[in-house]
């Protein structure tokens, strides 16, 4: 058992150290993310310098209004931010396609109205 362990234990060291060694060959290799870590902002002053805000979904009324609230949903917002970055597309068309995932994951159509076929509406 304690050859075992030894052999191992020996295994291991001259693999880390081989890979230490030609780590300049094969880290280009690895995938590495493209940011690791955003700090979202927590106020609408905040959201507006980080872009998260147009002519469509204004938030300077919100700023001039001194809104005391925290700013945009933090889950909305990290979601948003990964379709912009992901698919390089601007705020509005990354909310819009948050909005239509959010729809979707609800069993509601594009249009706005439930897919449940027991809806019944009255207009």
């Amino acid at each position: 058992m304690g050859y075992l362990l030894y052999s191992l234990t020996f295994l291991f060291l001259v693999s880390a150290t081989v890979l230490y060694i030609t780590r300049d060959r094969w880290t280009h290799l690895v995938p590495i993310p493209e940011y690791v870590y955003d700090r979202l902002p927590s106020s609408f002053s905040n959201d507006i310098e980080s872009g998260f805000s147009s002519a469509d979904f204004d938030l300077t009324a919100n700023v001039a209004a001194s809104d005391s609230r925290q700013g945009l949903d933090q889950r909305g917002k990290q979601e948003v931010q990964k379709i912009m970055k992901s698919r390089k597309v601007g705020f509005d068309e990354a909310r819009r396609i948050y909005t239509e995932q959010r729809f979707a994951s609800n069993n509601i159509g594009a249009d706005g109205r439930p897919r449940d076929p027991k809806f019944v509406s009255f207009s």
